[in-house]
């Protein structure tokens, strides 16, 4: 199926969806930030349906004990990794930030569903500051860490950052920056860059982030890279100047963003993405839980760059 019903699940924030041995697996946020859990499907759509599996809940109190953020969930040389940000508080810092940080759990079991998940602890950066978002990929015979994190003497909230990693919870080597808010529409509500995806297309690597506040002004920026350029080497990164996904007004779906990407079995890509439906939003748009999971192909271009399109009308 290429045209998904939307809303695809409903409620489900910051979605991500994993293919692996010709199987699907989906973890996203849930409305209440207290849990992970993990469906899984013969096919994309069959994730509908499929049962949600909590493989990790919160403890009462600790540095992973509120706001359980952004999960992903990867199988890196057959171990099972679940990156997600966690704070200690739902209180700001001095800064007016939130006080996430970064975590990993690994499972050795074949099933990720079943096994046995172990904390790994905070995966730790060069600032001890907030920090949210991680993915991995494998690119040049190495794995790499990309993130989102606040930089001590950078206006704004959140820059991109990427690193090799020594193992699933340690990076290695210093970070490079690849991207901070600077174009207006990064810089609406809040100077943000986060929820950072990548997708290699032909003879380039794509990384896709999300921009400004979580309500109408959220959305999506894109990244790139030669193939076979240094990854850590910033001057080898593209930036468009202009947002590639945003809020339709028409279609009545408002702050389209933090995506990741899937394929069809047939191979055509696929942009997982939420959205809302409406903007009148009361108090924090963060604990607005009508953030759905939506999927859309994406289609490309002639010149080897994606074109997303606009946000797909909610479907009747």
């Amino acid at each position: 199926m290429n045209h998904w019903p939307n809303p695809f699940i409903e409620q489900r924030a910051d979605p991500f969806i994993l293919r692996h041995d010709g199987l699907y697996y989906f973890i996203a946020s849930v409305p209440e930030y207290d849990r992970l859990e993990i469906r899984r499907a013969a096919d994309i759509d069959g994730l509908r349906t499929a049962e949600p599996v909590v493989v990790w809940r919160k403890p009462d109190s600790g540095p992973m004990s509120q706001l359980i953020w952004a999960p992903e969930l990867h199988c890196i040389d057959g171990t099972w990794v679940i990156y997600f940000a966690a704070t200690h508080t739902h209180d700001l810092d001095t800064l007016g930030m939130f006080q996430h940080r970064m975590f990993g759990l690994t499972c050795d079991d074949a099933d990720p569903l079943t096994g046995m998940w172990w904390e790994k602890g905070q995966v730790k950066t060069q600032f001890d500051t907030f920090a949210l978002d991680a993915t991995t990929f494998e690119h040049q015979g190495k794995q790499w860490y990309l993130w989102a994190q606040k930089a001590p003497d950078i206006a704004g909230n959140t820059n991109l950052y990427l690193a090799e990693l020594e193992n699933p919870w340690t990076i290695k080597g210093t970070p490079v920056m690849l991207s901070k808010p600077e174009f207006d529409w990064e810089c609406r509500g809040f100077l943000v860059n986060e929820g950072p995806a990548v997708l290699v297309h032909n003879d380039k690597l794509f990384v896709s982030y999300s921009a400004s506040a979580t309500d109408e002004n959220y959305c999506m920026g894109l990244l790139w890279i030669a193939l076979d350029a240094d990854p850590m080497l910033a001057s080898n990164w593209h930036k468009s100047p202009q947002p590639v996904f945003t809020t339709s007004d028409e279609n009545k779906q408002y702050g389209p963003g933090h995506n990741s990407f899937t394929q069809t079995p047939n191979g055509d890509d696929v942009l997982v993405y939420h959205a809302r439906n409406y903007t009148e939003i009361e108090g924090d748009p963060l604990y607005d839980p009508n953030r759905h999971t939506r999927l859309k192909l994406i289609r490309w271009k002639e010149n080897g760059m994606p074109d997303f399109g606009i946000p797909h009308a909610d479907s009747l």
